[in-house]
C-alpha cells in the first residue's frame, strides 16, 4: 500500500527510506481530475514535461515552457492536495546557471510542487548541490534524456557501449553525491540499471530500465492507451481509453444525427 493510500503524505525522507524496500510507484499527471484518480494508488505524481507531447501536441519536450509547467503543477496540486508532487524543470530553465535553476525551482514549488526534477549528470552536480543546500529537493534523471533529443537524435536505449556505460555510471554517482534524493533511470539496459541501483544509496526510479530499480514511473497517457502517436517498448497498456473515447464520440454523433439525443429525460420542459 502506498504512503498516500495509507493516509500519509509522502515526504523526501520517507521517499529516500524506501531504498531497497517496497517498490515506489510514480505516474505522471497533468490535470486535476486525473491527479485525483491516480492519487490513492501512487507514492508520487510527476508533472512531467511530457505534457508538451501528450497534451499540447509538441514534437518533443524541448518546447515546454516554465509557464506551462506551473499551470499543470497547480492543477495537479488542486486535484491531489495530499500527494507528493514532483515537477520537471523544462529545457532552458536550469542549464545556464545555478541561480537560474533556483529561480525556476522556486516558481514550481510555489505553484504546488514538493520537489523538482532535472535531466543531467556530472555537468549539473554543482547545480543540484546548490538547490539542495537551499531547501529545494531535487530528483535527477540519467540515461536517455528526452530534452537532449536535438543532440542525440534518437530515443533508443542508452548504455550499449563501454563509454556510454561509464558516462551514465558517473552521472548517477555525481548527482547522488550532490544531494539528489532520488533519480530516474530512463532507457538503459537491465544490467546497467541493476548495477547503478545497487551502487547508490538513494532510490532509482526506472522507465525503460527494468524491474531492477527501486521504483517505476510511466507516462499515464501511455499506460491508459490514450497517447497513441507511438508506444515505447517499455510501456504496458493497462487499458484502451483512446478506443473508448472514439467509440463514445461515434455513438454520440449517431444519436445526434438520428434525433435520439437529447431524449425527453434530458430535456427541460
Amino acid at each position: 500500500m502506498s504512503a498516500t493510500a495509507a493516509g500519509k503524505r509522502m515526504t523526501v525522507p520517507a521517499f529516500k527510506n524506501r531504498k531497497g524496500g517496497e517498490k515506489l510507484v510514480v505516474l505522471t499527471a497533468y490535470s486535476a481530475p486525473v491527479a485525483a484518480l491516480l492519487a490513492p494508488h501512487v507514492d508520487a505524481l510527476l508533472v512531467g514535461d511530457s505534457v508538451g507531447m501528450v497534451y499540447h501536441g509538441l514534437p518533443s519536450t524541448v518546447g515546454v515552457t516554465l509557464e506551462m509547467m506551473k499551470l499543470h503543477t497547480a492543477a495537479v496540486r488542486r486535484g491531489a492536495p495530499e500527494t507528493f508532487v514532483i515537477s520537471d524543470l523544462p529545457f532552458g530553465t536550469y542549464q545556464a546557471t545555478a541561480d537560474q535553476a533556483y529561480l525556476a525551482s522556486v516558481e514550481l514549488l510555489q505553484a504546488g510542487a514538493d520537489a523538482v526534477k532535472l535531466e543531467g549528470g556530472t555537468e549539473l552536480a554543482a547545480t543540484i548541490k546548490f538547490l539542495s543546500e537551499r531547501g529545494i529537493p531535487v530528483m535527477g534523471h540519467v540515461g536517455l534524456m528526452p530534452q537532449r533529443i536535438n543532440q542525440v537524435g534518437t530515443y533508443a536505449a542508452q548504455g550499449r557501449t563501454s563509454e556510454a556505460i561509464a558516462r551514465i555510471k558517473a552521472d548517477a554517482e555525481a548527482i547522488t553525491t550532490a544531494g539528489a534524493f532520488s533519480f530516474v533511470i530512463e532507457g538503459v539496459l537491465e544490467t546497467l540499471a541493476a548495477e547503478i541501483t545497487a551502487s547508490v544509496k538513494i532510490p532509482t526510479i526506472g522507465i525503460g530500465a527494468s524491474a531492477k530499480c527501486d521504483g517505476q514511473v510511466l507516462v499515464s497517457d501511455d499506460m491508459f492507451g490514450l497517447f497513441s502517436d507511438f508506444t515505447p517498448k517499455f510501456v504496458r497498456k493497462y487499458c484502451n481509453v483512446a478506443g473508448e473515447i472514439s467509440q463514445a464520440a461515434q455513438d454520440y454523433a449517431t444519436d445526434v444525427r438520428a434525433g435520439a439525443f437529447p431524449s425527453e429525460n434530458e430535456t427541460f420542459k
